[in-house]
């Protein structure tokens, strides 16, 4: 009864917050409370994608910027031609990442490591530099998007409408992810991460499986990308560079890697920090790259994990002083 009190709390507080932040900025008249907060949760959505193969998997991508720069620079080519349904434009963003996520990452999963990591960052890199190179898209100075994603009922030209569709999605992959890794995919891909040898050698396709995830992961950041170019009204190279991939990576280390919540947390935590610290210095990087370090090498699973810890120790505690009860009532 008392497992997972506390970080059930949290999590439902924190939802209730940001469920209500819509509300806040318009009372208070911040504009920027809701486009700030929207960015955190384009951001948790990609590291949510992003922890489904480096929390679960073991696979530590950094070029996963590829699939977020990819989804944006599709929602910007597409209405450079006037194609502005969002329903068309979701379906080339998932096609996509799913046909180049397909192909790299088949190649990719073929090492292990370190090969694994510079080849996920040499696929992101050379996409960065073909954006540039595409000079009728803007090239090297971005392509800026006039006509924001018409899905017939909304619009995501609507801040708020923008606001709800990213919570929601990021509540979708959630929930999705927690019931992904519970059920027998998961718990395959969680044995890869252990010893994937002794996977094969119980019969498992681990290869199908990795490949598997990585494509849908793949697919759910493009469609991180998708909603930050209709945040940003823009399309940039600079989304697809090794920095970002970066960036996601630290999100899910800070948050709690392996932790169905700790991605949300880890953007949270990551980008407000961020922004608190350019509010009292230049120099914020010289702060905030210590506490990162300070939080990684003091929370096994970053800072969601801390009160996944602190329930545990909660649950091991009970029995104990039950027996204890136990042992002083009088016979």
């Amino acid at each position: 009864m008392m497992r997972n009190k506390f970080s059930s709390w949290f999590v439902a507080i924190v939802t209730l917050l940001l469920l209500v932040v819509p509300v806040y900025a318009g009372f208070a008249g911040e504009p920027f409370a809701l486009t700030f907060v929207s960015r955190i949760l384009i951001f948790a959505l990609a590291a949510i994608s992003l922890n489904l193969i480096l929390g679960y998997g073991g696979m530590v991508s950094f070029g996963h910027a590829l699939y977020m720069g990819l989804g944006a620079y599709v929602v910007g080519v597409l209405a450079q031609h006037d194609v502005t349904n969002g329903w068309v434009q979701l379906g080339v963003t998932l096609a996509a990442c799913a046909v180049i996520g397909l192909i790299t990452g088949a190649v990719s999963l073929r090492t292990s490591g370190i090969a694994f990591i510079m080849i996920t960052l040499a696929f992101a890199q050379m996409f960065y530099y073909l954006f540039v190179s595409l000079k009728q898209y803007g090239g090297d100075d971005g392509l800026p998007i006039s006509a924001r994603s018409e899905f017939g009922l909304f619009s995501l030209g609507s801040p708020v409408v923008l606001y709800y569709v990213a919570l929601a999605l990021v509540l979708v992959a959630l929930v999705g992810t927690r019931r992904l890794v519970d059920a027998r995919f998961g718990m395959v891909l969680r044995g890869c991460r252990i010893n994937e040898r002794r996977m094969k050698a119980m019969g498992f396709p681990t290869l199908r499986y990795k490949l598997s995830a990585y494509v849908l992961s793949s697919m759910l950041c493009g469609l991180a990308g998708l909603l930050y170019a209709n945040l940003t009204g823009f399309a940039s190279p600079a989304y697809l560079a090794w920095t970002v991939s970066g960036e996601l990576i630290i999100m899910v280390v800070l948050g709690g890697m392996g932790t169905v919540f700790g991605p949300l947390v880890g953007a949270i935590t990551l980008l407000v920090s961020e922004e608190m610290l350019k509010a009292m210095t230049d120099h914020w990087p010289m702060i905030l790259g210590p506490l990162i370090v300070l939080v990684v090498l003091t929370a096994r699973r970053g800072l969601y994990g801390y009160l996944l810890d602190w329930d545990a120790w909660r649950e091991r505690r009970r029995p104990a002083a039950a027996e204890s009860l136990s042992a002083k009532e009088p016979s």
